[in-house]
């Protein structure tokens, strides 16, 4: 039999353990694990960060992975993206943004603001992350505050070109109708969808340490941790045959 031919993929939104109690692996163990599972990239986006990168740079070298730079990014109002830098210009407009954030809030936080967005980070792309909440209804308009779309406008329009509505489809029970309602707004917007992970760990079985990271964030003992927890065990670097039937 011949071989089933597997789309090629490039994992956009991925944490490592320097995503502090919340990703629970090295940047060398997904740069090594993704190249064994045969995809095409791995984005590196830890939250608010660049601190994982040098780390995954040396571990990428001399692999067939691309390595890309970026972080994921939440604004005070709750608007969720990931910024992923295309040139220098990009990386170095990215770790200048890091740097404004992370110096308005004490040691361990940031505070990104709308405005700090409004010349659309040039050299960067970006990637749009509607909470699960804000799309659940079947007008993708509906969810707090009714922002989803004046969100999605206002980011349009300062990424002109270099904006996409990320799908993460994570096996919580709604991958269905969150891919219907995400695919309903990509059309109303004109903005193109892409998948992504949202991948905190390089292989399934870190989810119990995951897990305790989080509980640790919260101060509580795993089993009184409750809804903090994923409701699934997918947010590791899946197989391409699982990737291509999911989407």
């Amino acid at each position: 039999m011949s071989a089933v031919h597997l789309p090629e993929y490039a994992e956009l939104h991925c944490l490592s353990n320097f995503s502090f109690q919340r990703g629970a692996s090295h940047p060398e163990e997904l740069v090594e694990r993704a190249e064994a599972l045969g995809y095409r990239a791995l984005a590196i986006t830890d939250e608010c960060s660049l601190a994982g990168v040098v780390r995954a740079h040396v571990a990428a070298r001399g692999r067939a992975l691309g390595l890309i730079i970026g972080s994921e990014l939440r604004c005070e109002d709750g608007l969720k993206l990931l910024l992923l830098a295309s040139d220098r210009q990009g990386y170095g407009r990215l770790g200048a943004l890091i740097t404004r954030a992370r110096r308005r809030s004490p040691k361990g936080g940031y505070r990104l603001q709308r405005d700090d967005l409004a010349d659309g980070v040039p050299g960067c792309l970006a990637l749009w992350l509607p909470e699960p909440g804000d799309v659940a209804g079947e007008d993708p308009g509906e969810g707090p505050g009714g922002q989803t779309l004046a969100d999605g406008r206002w980011l349009a329009e300062r990424f002109a070109g270099r904006l996409w509505l990320a799908v993460e489809l994570l096996a919580e029970g709604d991958d269905a109708a969150r891919l219907a309602v995400l695919q309903a707004l990509g059309r109303q917007l004109g903005i193109p969808c892409v998948a992504s992970g949202d991948v905190h760990m390089h292989v399934r079985r870190r989810r119990a340490l995951q897990d305790v990271l989080v509980a640790i964030g919260h101060g509580v003992p795993v089993s009184r941790a409750g809804f903090a927890l994923f409701a699934s065990g997918e947010r590791h670097l899946r197989r391409r045959d699982q990737l291509a039937r999911r989407y």
